[in-house]
């Protein structure tokens, strides 16, 4: 029987594989074209003498995307000589662990070289999944290099992560961003020099505050942007250009990780220090990034009451009209009370005594073992039998039997008597 070509006008074109996308290509195979991270990789500092050496220690890079993570886990195969294989929590499981471990043995016997595991975003992986790796890291089959965009202490089991040296990467400058655009525009070898085309300074300065330090959103708009001046037959590219592409500038906010928690630290912080401004850009940054309307809202109310208290009471009636406009009108619209609640709410007086006091209790209870039954003469009395039978509130003075609606009188139990838990003198103060 012949053999038939299905589609005999494809057989004579030559197979390659497509070119790698300008983020790849121009990923630096050394520190000295490594952009950033100068706190953890100058000279003599721990990042860098790991990466350089050929220790068996591991150790996980902790940062936001596109601040270089995979680039020095690979740096570091290629400086040390070690084999590397790298795997994506998001679709590798143990038997992917089991394959690069039968791989990392085999090659030490027969090479006597290392083999570096690079298990990128690795807080995908679930406890199983990590302990599995656990055993190889331990007795040094492999060494792991784990990277994470979330926090390693929460994410991280803490086996592993006593196993591992932890480095927090920055968000790139704006600085290292421009270099990596101006380097991938002169490379002739892997970058864009062979196409000529120049890129204006304004043009420049959107992709960098476009890419939020994120080096791999900035190559890809450069891409994009060369591709589209070529097919153009245009030699430069131009921030209309460039604003084309863009289309909308990027918020770095991830809702669902650490980002959602440190805004609503940072928005909290700025409310409890008085910064209308800051708190604004933080409402801001949470509403673009697409936060729920309502974490905002309660974050807003809990403010109102944890730090201006008393000393405005209006604010919280405030901050709970914010929350009720959310249901009523909904984002756009609701970014407008939002943004009243949170302005009146940082510029209002301070006072944090309800959360102080409801805290102090809650420890006398709790944690002091101040857990004492309620005195009889405050007890209920709504029954036949309360004060003939038990005693209960007989004792009891009610206030407004009195002048201006006061009497002395014991209302904490024995043991606490004179107990404080809200200092007068503090609140004078601040009144």
């Amino acid at each position: 029987m012949n053999n038939m070509e299905l589609f005999p006008e494809y057989t004579n074109l030559t197979k390659s594989s497509p070119v790698p996308p300008l983020a790849a290509r121009m990923r630096p195979g050394t520190l000295e074209k490594y952009f950033g991270q100068e706190h953890l990789i100058g000279k003599g500092l721990p990042l860098r003498e790991l990466v350089e050496t050929e220790s068996g220690l591991s150790f996980i890079l902790w940062g936001p995307p596109g601040s270089g993570k995979t680039t020095l886990a690979r740096i570091a195969a290629n400086l040390t000589k070690s084999e590397f294989h790298e795997i994506s929590a998001v679709n590798a499981g143990v038997a992917d662990i089991r394959k690069v471990v039968q791989s990392a043995t085999q090659i030490w016997k027969v090479k006597g070289s290392r083999t570096i595991l690079f298990l990128d975003e690795i807080h995908r992986f679930n406890k199983a999944q990590q302990d599995a790796v656990l055993p190889f890291v331990e007795n040094g089959t492999i060494r792991l290099i784990g990277s994470t965009t979330e926090n390693p202490s929460f994410e991280v089991i803490p086996a592993l992560r006593s196993r591992c040296q932890i480095f927090r990467l920055e968000t790139l400058d704006r600085g290292s961003i421009r270099n990596i655009i101006l380097s991938a525009l002169t490379d002739k070898e892997n970058g864009l020099g062979e196409s000529k085309i120049t890129l204006q300074e304004d043009a420049q300065e959107l992709i960098v505050s476009h890419a939020n330090g994120d080096a791999r959103r900035a190559l890809n708009v450069l891409e994009a942007a060369n591709d589209v001046a070529l097919s153009k037959k245009e030699l430069k590219v131009s921030l209309s250009r460039v604003e084309g592409i863009i289309q909308r500038t990027a918020t770095l906010y991830d809702k669902k990780g650490t980002e959602h928690y440190d805004h609503a630290s940072a928005f909290q912080k700025s409310l409890r220090g008085s910064d209308p401004d800051a708190a604004i850009y933080w409402l801001a940054k949470m509403i673009a990034g697409g936060e729920d309307p309502r974490f905002i809202a309660r974050r807003l109310l809990v403010t109102a009451a944890e730090d201006v208290g008393n000393a405005d009471p209006q604010a919280l009636l405030l901050a709970l009209a914010a929350a009720e406009c959310i249901d009523r009108l909904g984002l756009p619209e609701a970014r407008i009370p939002l943004a009243q609640a949170v302005i009146y709410i940082a510029k209002a007086p301070k006072d944090n005594t309800a959360i102080s006091a409801i805290d102090k209790a809650i420890n006398d209870v709790q944690q002091k073992g101040h857990s004492y039954p309620v005195p009889d003469h405050l007890k209920d009395t709504h029954y036949s039998d309360a004060k003939a039978a038990y005693g209960y509130g007989v004792d009891y003075k009610y206030p407004h039997d009195y002048p201006g609606n006061f009497v002395e009188q014991d209302y904490l139990p024995e043991a606490l008597k004179n107990r404080k838990y809200i200092d007068d003198s503090e609140q004078d103060k601040k009144e």
